[in-house]
């Protein structure tokens, strides 16, 4: 259009200048007016119609390039066709337009990749959000909620109008020292993990476990991000379980102590019977009343030890000697039990011992349950024998095995020994709960029992216990 425009004025132009230089030629000829002359007014009259010529074509250019900059106006960013200058200058001009816009087009590229960035992000962070198992609240500074997630409403049986804008405190109902505990927080910049409070949330009571994170600690105008978690139902589980464990507890006490006794027990009826034979003299009845007044006292001991464990008190600062309570101890069941099975024990103790830091009563019971084990391995064999050996451990712990040359444990029992109940027994010979008491009260005291799992001839089993030292 612009094109046919310019060559319609071009040749408008020349319909025009030809026939006047033609008659401007005549003329000065006819008047005898030089050749230079001539020539002279014939060049003017073609520099007269380039120049009109290269206006209108400017004027073309200048066209084309307001309507591509209307275009880019309306987003549209078209380039120039750079044939349609011929000229240095509209040519640098057309270039310089054709850069720029290229330039513009990278760089809305780069814009347009930029937000796709972002809304990508920011769905992720919605999805997030979303999948999370508990509500989740932003606040500000000044504990005001600026943000939530679709499990907030669902928490606060509310919609995300009324909660924007709310203070945390007004939304959660929080006893005075929940209230103190998490302002502290906010206030000092502490991250919170798992505080676990008992609240009043839509005319329901639930429990909620709270976690904050803070953005800074430094900054003076910091948000915060909550996450709320109902955990009542885990909450009244834990209950029941904890009431179910207390009836358990109650129900291996009384298995244990009557576990327990049932070895002193059977000693008191032995010297008993022992005592009431008229054909023992003065001297041995009246040592077997001393090993039934023993006896009974061990009863004593054993009921408010175990009692003592199953309460948890706190542990008393009384010490044994290891190696009098087992010569003690040997005595008893030599006197009563070995007397008739046959089986020998032998006795491998280390002088100079220092006390452990366990009360005698409790090591008293671990060794019992030891030995008893081991009378029931023996029980039937032929040379059966038990060796009880003390030993110090480096400069502050004692050693104390008891070994047997009977079967041993079966590698598929071995891990299982210490479990409450659990017995290779026949029924009715034993509970199972004689190891994992005396397992438990040992490591109770910093002590510790095992099974030598290297040991090749029986069963030997191993206490490592701390010694007392002289200022304790």
């Amino acid at each position: 259009m612009y094109f046919c425009d310019v060559l319609l004025r071009a040749l408008s132009i020349l319909a025009v200048g030809i026939p006047v230089a033609t008659a401007l030629f005549f003329y000065e000829w006819s008047n005898g007016a030089s050749s230079s002359l001539i020539l002279l007014l014939t060049v003017a009259e073609v520099s007269l119609f380039a120049s009109v010529y290269v206006i209108y074509r400017n004027k073309m250019i200048l066209s084309h390039l307001h309507d591509r900059i209307l275009d880019a106006q309306e987003g549209t960013l078209s380039t120039l066709d750079d044939s349609l200058s011929s000229d240095s200058l509209t040519n640098n001009l057309i270039n310089d337009y054709n850069n720029m816009i290229a330039n513009l087009r990278a760089m809305f590229a780069t814009v347009e990749e930029c937000q796709n960035r972002v809304v990508n992000e920011r769905n992720k962070m919605d999805a997030l959000y979303g999948s999370m198992p508990g509500a989740l609240l932003a606040v500000d500074d000044n504990l005001l909620v600026i943000n939530i997630n679709p499990q907030a409403e669902e928490l606060f049986k509310s919609p995300q109008e009324q909660l924007l804008g709310k203070m945390l405190f007004d939304l959660l109902n929080l006893k005075i020292e929940h209230r103190d505990a998490l302002r502290d927080a906010f206030l000092y910049k502490q991250p919170v993990k798992n505080y676990v409070i008992n609240t009043k949330i839509a005319d329901a009571e639930l429990y909620i476990s709270i976690n904050i994170a803070f953005h800074s600690k430094h900054e003076a105008n910091v948000d915060a991000v909550i996450t709320l978690q109902d955990i009542t139902d885990y909450q009244r589980l834990l209950d029941s379980v904890y009431s179910r464990e207390k009836l358990v507890a109650m129900g291996q006490l009384a298995a244990g102590i009557a576990h327990e006794l049932n070895t002193p027990l059977g000693n008191i009826l032995g010297y008993s019977q022992l005592i009431s034979s008229p054909k023992i003299d003065d001297e041995k009845r009246a040592r077997y009343v001393g090993f039934v007044i023993e006896e009974t006292r061990r009863c004593s001991r054993i009921v408010s030890d175990l009692l003592s464990y199953a309460r948890r008190d706190s542990c008393n600062s009384e010490n044994c000697d290891v190696n009098n309570l087992v010569r003690d101890l040997v005595d008893t069941f030599i006197t009563c039990r070995l007397k008739y099975q046959g089986t020998d024990i032998h006795l491998v103790l280390s002088e100079s011992l220092p006390q452990v830091v366990i009360p005698c009563g409790e090591l008293d019971i671990a060794l019992s349950n030891l030995l008893l084990n081991a009378l029931h391995e023996l029980e039937g064999r032929e040379n059966g024998k038990i060796t009880i050996t003390t030993r110090a451990v480096g400069m502050r712990h004692v050693e104390v095995s008891v070994s047997d040359n009977g079967p041993g444990i079966a590698v598929e029992n071995r891990r299982r020994i210490f479990e409450p109940f659990f017995s290779t027994k026949e029924a009715g010979d034993g509970t199972g709960l004689g190891l994992s008491i005396s397992h438990a009260m040992l490591n109770r005291r910093g002590a510790d029992l095992k099974l030598d799992g290297e040991y090749s001839e029986g069963a030997r089993f191993i206490m490592t216990m701390r010694g007392a030292v002289e200022n304790e």
